[in-house]
Parts: C-alpha cells; structure tokens; sequence
C-alpha cells in the first residue's frame, strides 16, 4: 500500500477512538437524567394522570438542540450519532420514539425502543453541512404523541478531506524581457473545499516547485514575481513554472496541489538591425520602365511586432535622383525601384548608400543602440537592344492643301541608340493613315504627299512613322507627327440656302424684297467677306436691283412698281458673289421673284405661276391622253434599258460583279490554244497605244478613260517619287485604266491542242529520262523549245 493509504488509515481508527469518547460522554448525563427521572417518576405518573385526565397541556419531559458527527465515517458499523430519552420512558417499551426530517430513513435511523441514532450512510460536509431532523415520541399501544414534536439539527464536523484546487489552471502569463527583479507576473489563488472556520484544513501556503531561479511565489498571496535580471527573449521564450499549494498551513500531513503557468517573454525592442552584407551586388536592364523592381535589401532584426519595423532610405550615392527605397510593411524588406529611365550607353553603374532604422525605440534600451545599419549596394546596368529613337517626342506640319503631290514637307529622324548602330528603315503605321494621303521614304524619313490634301474633307492627319532596325525587324521605334491641312482659297462662295421671293403686284419702286447671305467653304485668317452684284447678263434689269451692304449680306431692291401676274408671274435673277482672297472665287446663283397678289397690308394672298397654268380650253379628254402617252413612253424607255442591261450581262454564275475582273466558268473542257473566242486579247493593250478606244468585251464602260499622261515636266523632274506617286494616284483614280484582268477558269485540261496534256503530274510516277522529239512535230511555236531540250542530229553522231 502506499503512503497515501497508511495515512487514510490511521485517520480512519483515531475517528473511531474520537468517536466511542464522544459516545461515552453522551451516556454519562442520560445516566444522571434516568436517576433523576426514576427518583420522580411518582410524581411524573401523578403529573401523567392528571394530564390524562383533567386533558391539560403536557410538560415537555425532553429538549434537544443538536448533534456533532464526524464526517467521512468508513467503519463497518452504523455510526453512532446520539440518544433521544423521554422523561416518560420507564424502558418498558411503552414508548415509541420517531424520526423525520432531512435524511431520516436514508440518511439516518433511530430505535424506536431506545431512541439511539445511527448514521447508516457515509456523510460528507462538503456536500451537507448540517441536517435538519424532528423528533416525536408516541405511546406505542395508541399510537398518540406523549409530547409535541421537537426538531434537532445533525452538524457534520470537517476533517481535512479535500486538497487545494487551481480552478483556473493552467494558466498563461507575459512578462517583459528584461524586466527588473520584483515584477509582478500572476497572482493566483487556490480553492480548499474544507471548512475554513475549523482548523487549518482550509488555510492554504504556495510555493514554486519548478521555475527557479527566474521565478518565486509569494507563499500567502500567491503572486508570482521576477527573480531574475535581464532575461533575455532572443535567449529563451518561454518558461514553464510549477506552483504547489498546500493546506495546513503548509504543515506535515496537509494536503496539496499543483498547477502549470506558462510564462512568455514579451518583446521590447533591445536589438539593432543589421544588414547581412556589407556591399550587395544588383543588376537591371536598361529598358525597365519606371517603377520597376531592381532587387530587395534586409536589415535583420531580432525583436519582433513593432519593435522590428524597419524604414529604409537612401542616404548618399550617385543614384539617389535615379533610384527610390521603399518599405514592404509585411516582411520589412526594403524595395529598390526605379525613378528615372535607364540609360546603359549613358550611364553603366550607379551606387547607393542605404540606411536602415527603426521605426520604434525605447528610450529604456537606448544605450544599447544605434538602432540603425548601413550597407553599399552597387547596379550594374545592363544593354538591350532598343528600338530606335526619333530625335524628337513628336512632329507638328502646317501644309497647305494645295501642295503638289509628292512634295515633301518634313523628314524625319531616328537613330540606333545601341552599340551595334544599326541602320533604319521607315514606314507609314496605316491604320494610322486609312486614306493613304502621305509616303515616306523608307531610308531618308522624308515625308511627302501622295494625294491631294482637302482641308474641307480632312483638316487634321494624326499619322504614326515607325522607324525599324535592319537587322532586328523585332525593334520598332515609332512618333506621332500631326499634319494641319492650311486653308487655301479654293472654293467659290455660294448662297447659303435656295431662296425664292415674292412681290407684290402693288409694289413701288425701290421696295426692299428678299435680303441673302453666302457661305465659304474656305476659311480665311481674316475672315469671310464677301461681295455681291448683279451678273453681267442682268445688269441692266429693269425690274430688280441688288445693293451689297458690306457686311456680307446684300439686299434685293425693286426698281419699278406695277408688276402683274397676267404679265409675267416668275422672274430669275442671276446673282454674282464672289469672295476676298487670292485669288478670287466667285459663283453665280439664281433668285427666283414671283409675283403675287397681296392686300393692303401686303400680306401675300395668292402666287400662281404661268408655267404650271392650264388653257381653259383644255378638255378632260385631252388632259386623259396626255397622261397615256407618257405612260407608253415611261414603259418603251424601260424595256429599252432592260434589253441593254441584259446585253451588257457577262455570263458569270456568281451573284458579285466586278468591273476589273471578267470570269469565265465552264463546265466542260476547254478547247485549248484553238479557243479563240474565250477572250479578247485585245482588252490586255495599253489604250494609250492604240488611237481607237478598246471597250471591255463583258461590259463595254460608260464613261471613256479619264487617264491622261503626266505632263513632260515630270519626266525630266529628279524627284522620282513625285513623278511615281503622281501616276499611281492617277491609276487609282481611273476605272477604265488598263490593264483589264481577265480570269479564264478549266476544270479539264482542253482536248484540242495538238500538244495533248501539258501536266507534269504524271511525270513524277516514271524514272526515265523524258524524249522531247516530239516537240518538233508541234510545229514553229515550240521550235524555241525543240532547239533547248530536243536532241540534234550531232549529238546522234557522237554517240
């Protein structure tokens, strides 16, 4: 057995000693009391009878308070706990004692002939400190109670049966490092479910049983402390500690227990950063763009949280204006981007000085500082092959929309910037220039016209020039050149809307009748001015004149009254407008003047035109025939187009017509060099070397060929690309320009050649050499071909 077991033991039989003594010390006064009650039982008869018949209230013979029982009780016997005794109980068993309250029958039990309790189940204060019970005793024949019932406590004495407790256990807990000695870290308190008012089952003393020498106990509070200095964090983190606490005051023989703190060192920032290296070695290409990442430097902390935050910056070095340090907050890295764009044939290396520093200090651990280091890192820069460079961002031209094709009116520049200098060749971005008005010169940069400029259609060209390396097509630079369209004055002035006015039949002389206005397509520096005047052929009119107020607007004046529309009901008047610059446009308009009937206030009441006037004399009738015969002639002249149109129709089995292309379909084999009649060959001949006008065999045109030649000036002019550029606008232009295409279209190879096939498809299937004599009985046209690959009569000889 253990020691545990020899212990529990022993207190099991001095129990039972203290138990039989309190026993023994109970018997002693019922002794004395039945003495007392044999000595008057004559007079307790006499007081019995006397109740019994005279029924006056009894005198209680007996009182009770309470009982004491130990608990914990482990013997085999009942435990004993007390005697109830009436003074009317002369042990002749007349009298029944009874028991009722808390625990009576399970708890506790009496005999009911002597009045002994017994505890017949194990008592425990912590679950019950006391009992409540009632007592009666009865006249066992009657069953009628001899005295009123009485109520009695049981108290449970305590033992030291229960050890202490940490209810809260384990626990956690954090100190600074390097905390002075003294400092508190944890208070705690242990629970002893013994009474604390008996003895010192309940007094509990704490101790450290692991933990030392970093830390103690206080043994009444239970406060645990510093012991140690200077405890490092970056040495050791945790700690684990045992606390005992014991009953008894801490005496032989109490009971204890124990619990677990789990202490951790929080951190304070006592330790420097250091870069790992001295000198760190870093490299980027030239063509990084700003903002772009060159590498990444450490300063390394050992305190965590806040107390390693970390602010790096650049503090000396010939790429501070070229290079920015950042701070990643995650991983407190410090981040070397780029500020300014790189140049290797400029500048190869660059050196910077960086510092890093925290962010936090404590003025506590300043003395051990500085909290800052230094390192030198030095960027190498490396070459790339760039595209080459325009010596300018971008072009601005002002060209005047009358420039001749082919002029040039700005060159542009652009250089290999790399080592290799390699040479450059330009090009025009077309979906920069969808209508293909300039052309730059593929080794010069120089850029010209390549058709006429309108300022009126387009007034801006933003075009891309791209200039490529030679021998890396990969590298392409490029630059924005806008081109202003400048006004030229090629645009006649012209009434701003059709205007028609009327007159009225009472109208005087010199009556104001219609006021116009002209636009300009053109726009002039100094703005628009116009002037107005009746054309020649009318300006001696009779009827109307026109005064020009110099202000671009000009009036309509009558100079006679008594117009009538019997007379004449419509008159036109061609109006001459022409503008002020260089050189000077001008336009003829008409201003159609009816002649109306108006009231006296000259509001007009009726316009009617003689051209639209019927004769009176015109029946229905005629009017009916009339209408007839333009129906007939509306039906001739479309039948008449119909018959063209179909005339005109080549015969193509495809829905799309294209005026440059006559494809011919067959469905069976062609004839052969025979077929003379699939097309006209003739329709292949420049038309400017032949005096008649070839029209096309599937269509013939409509419109004759507006080609012309280029004046003789070109021809003898040196610059080439005008003269090349001038004729290809003029091809472009022209939809009858030769040559025609013509696309002749077999399924078979034709029957009629007197050659049979002329495929090489079945020439591969065979290892002989071909015989070519044959070539000869073809006749003149193959002469050529029998002389190179045929054998001659000389070459039989040698052989």
């Amino acid at each position: 057995m253990s020691d545990k077991h020899l212990l529990k033991s022993r207190l099991c039989l001095c129990l039972i000693i203290l138990a039989h003594l309190l026993h023994a010390m109970a018997e002693e006064p019922a002794l004395q009391t039945r003495g007392e009650n044999e000595k008057q039982s004559d007079e307790t008869l006499l007081q019995s009878d006397e109740t019994l018949e005279h029924h006056q209230r009894v005198k209680r013979g007996w009182v009770w308070n309470q009982f004491f029982v130990l608990e914990e009780y482990t013997g085999s016997e009942p435990l004993y706990v007390g005697k109830l005794h009436s003074d009317m109980d002369r042990g002749d068993g007349s009298i029944k004692y009874i028991l009722s309250g808390e625990g009576a029958g399970t708890m506790f039990t009496i005999d009911d002939n002597t009045g002994d309790i017994h505890a017949i189940q194990r008592l425990d204060r912590e679950v019950k400190a006391q009992y409540i019970l009632r007592a009666q005793a009865l006249q066992r024949r009657t069953g009628m109670p001899l005295e009123p019932e009485s109520e009695f406590i049981v108290k449970i004495q305590d033992i030291n049966d229960n050890e202490p407790q940490f209810l809260d256990g384990p626990y956690t807990a954090s100190v600074p490092e390097m905390s002075v000695i003294g400092t508190s870290v944890l208070q705690l308190t242990a629970t002893d479910a013994d009474d604390p008012t008996y003895g010192n089952s309940a007094r509990v003393v704490y101790s450290i049983l692991h933990g030392q020498p970093y830390f103690s106990v206080e043994p009444r509070t239970g406060i645990i402390r510093v012991t140690l200095p200077n405890m490092d964090r970056e040495a050791k983190e945790h700690y684990e500690v045992i606390i005992q606490a014991k009953d008894m005051a801490g005496q032989l023989g109490g009971l204890a227990g124990t619990t677990t703190v789990n202490i951790t060192l929080s951190d304070v920032n006592d330790n420097p950063p250091k870069f790992a290296q001295k000198l760190y070695q870093m490299s980027v290409p030239e063509s990084s763009p700003v903002g772009s990442i060159v590498g990444r430097v450490r300063a390394k902390d050992l305190d965590e949280g806040i107390n390693a935050e970390m602010r790096y910056t650049i503090i000396d070095g010939d790429g501070r204006d070229t290079f920015d340090i950042s701070t990643d907050p995650t991983n407190q890295v410090g981040i070397i981007t780029i500020r300014k764009p790189l140049d290797f044939e400029g500048k190869k290396s660059y050196t910077l000085k960086v510092e890093g520093a925290n962010t936090q200090l404590d003025h506590r651990f300043l003395r051990m500082g500085p909290f800052s280091d230094v390192t030198i890192i030095h960027i190498s820069v490396e070459d790339v092959d760039e595209p080459p460079q325009f010596d300018s961002k971008f072009y601005y031209v002002e060209v005047p929309e009358d420039v001749a094709i082919g002029t040039i009116f700005q060159t542009v520049s652009a250089k290999d910037l790399d080592v290799s200098n390699n040479s450059v060749r330009y090009s025009i971005e077309r979906n920069s220039d969808p209508g293909r008005y300039f052309y730059i010169d593929i080794t010069s940069g120089a850029l010209m016209t390549a058709r006429p400029l309108d300022r009126e259609e387009v007034s801006w060209h933003n075009i891309t020039v791209m200039a490529m390396e030679m021998n890396n097509p990969t590298q392409i630079g490029s630059v924005s050149v806008t081109v202003k369209v400048i006004d030229v004055n090629d645009n006649p002035p012209e009434l701003a809307k059709y205007y028609e006015a009327f007159v009225c039949e009472n109208t005087k002389a010199g009556q104001l009748i219609q006021t116009v206005t002209a636009v300009d397509l053109d726009d002039p520096l100094g703005g628009q001015h116009f002037y107005y005047s009746l054309a020649p052929e009318a300006a001696n009119n009779p009827n109307f004149t026109l005064r020009d107020n110099q202000d671009n607007t000009a009036w309509i004046v009558t100079r006679r009254g008594g117009f009538s529309q019997k007379e004449w009901s419509i008159y036109y008047l061609p109006i001459l407008i022409s503008d002020g610059e260089q050189p000077v446009h001008s336009s003829t308009s008409t201003l159609t003047i009816r002649v109306c009937s108006c009231d006296t206030e000259g509001n007009v009441m009726s316009c009617t035109a003689e051209a639209y006037t019927l004769p009176v004399s015109l029946s229905r009738g005629a009017l009916i025939a009339i209408l007839a015969c333009i129906f007939v002639l509306l039906v001739m002249i479309l039948l008449i187009l119909s018959l063209r149109s179909q005339r005109k129709k080549p015969y193509l089995t495809d829905a799309e017509e294209n005026v440059h292309e006559n494809i011919v379909r067959y469905d069976d084999e062609g004839g052969g060099e025979q077929d003379t009649e699939a097309f006209d060959i003739a329709a292949m001949w420049n038309p400017r070397e032949s005096q008649v006008v070839k029209f096309r065999q599937d269509m013939v045109p409509e419109i004759e060929s507006l080609s012309r030649y280029v004046p003789q000036n070109y021809m003898g002019d040196s610059n080439v690309h005008g003269y090349v550029l001038a004729k290809l606008y003029e091809a472009d232009v022209d939809p009858c320009a030769a040559p025609y295409d013509s696309l002749q279209t077999y399924a078979y190879e034709g029957e009629g050649s007197v050659a049979d096939s002329l495929s090489s498809l079945q020439s591969v299937t065979t290892n002989t050499d071909h015989d070519y004599d044959y070539l000869s009985d073809w006749g003149p046209r193959f002469k050529k071909l029998s002389d190179m690959y045929g054998v001659s009569e000389m070459d039989n000889a040698l052989w």
